[in-house]
């Protein structure tokens, strides 16, 4: 899902990324799922859905600033206690939708990864504006099957490619996703540390520190704490590409 600045919102000038639910909306739509629910600002490390819990609100993202988006990490933990980061979402998506649209407890724990801005929707208000709009439903779910691409994406790539190469993709994807363009390359848009990078493409910290630590050799990526500057995108891409042929 690329960030793409043409799906502006004519409301408030805002440019939604590409692919997210406000930018798959018409004008009117994008106004009217603007206005429902309350304003709130949260700061980063903040639970907004505990797996587990019930709730039939949703969040939508709406924090938008020059050169980044807010984002919020979507992650599940196991009976035995493991934990696996599932998804990043960011400015002009909605979380919390599919307990509401199932009927079920939350299934996943969403957590601010930088300061957000989010309207807290109630589900009666959600399913409301969905009936209002032909063009909703679509959208939204056009939203969850590009997080199920996602997902099928990293779970195939456990199986078939190492660690090294899983780790060039995901920075790939998740730039192309979030980033954002800096005066030394691309910013990754998320702040990730090793721990939560082995968790959403399945590796170990130790291979992690690795396969960062080889990236960086060859010229990649540059690293500072929980952050990462894609130095090359193209690059990167064809090194993933690369590896996983072999």
């Amino acid at each position: 899902m690329n960030v793409d600045l043409s799906a502006g919102s004519p409301r408030d000038g805002v440019a939604w990324p590409a692919g997210t639910l406000l930018a798959r909306l018409g004008a009117r739509a994008r106004a009217d799922l603007l206005d429902l629910g309350s304003p709130r600002a949260f700061g980063p490390g903040r639970v907004l859905i505990r797996q587990g819990e019930p709730g039939m609100h949703v969040y939508l993202l709406t924090s938008v600033r020059a050169g980044a988006s807010a984002c919020v990490k979507v992650s599940a933990r196991l009976a035995n206690g493991a934990e696996s980061l599932l998804d990043i979402t960011v400015s002009g998506d909605v979380v919390g939708e599919m307990t509401l649209l199932r009927g079920v407890a939350r299934t996943a724990t969403v957590t601010t990864c930088s300061p957000v801005r989010a309207r807290v929707i109630s589900g009666g208000e959600f399913l409301g504006f969905l009936a209002r709009h032909e063009e909703a439903w679509p959208a939204v779910g056009g939203m969850v099957a590009d997080r199920l691409v996602w997902a099928n994406d990293r779970r195939l790539e456990f199986a078939g490619y190492p660690v090294l190469a899983r780790l060039a993709r995901a920075l790939s994807v998740l730039t192309a996703r979030h980033g954002y363009r800096t005066s030394a390359g691309h910013d990754l848009g998320v702040r990730l540390s090793h721990d939560e990078l082995g968790k959403l493409i399945g590796a170990g910290r130790d291979a992690i520190g690795k396969a960062v630590a080889r990236l960086r050799d060859e010229g990649l990526i540059s690293v500072r704490y929980r952050r990462i500057t894609v130095l090359a995108l193209p690059a990167l891409s064809a090194y993933a590409d690369h590896h996983m042929s072999r």
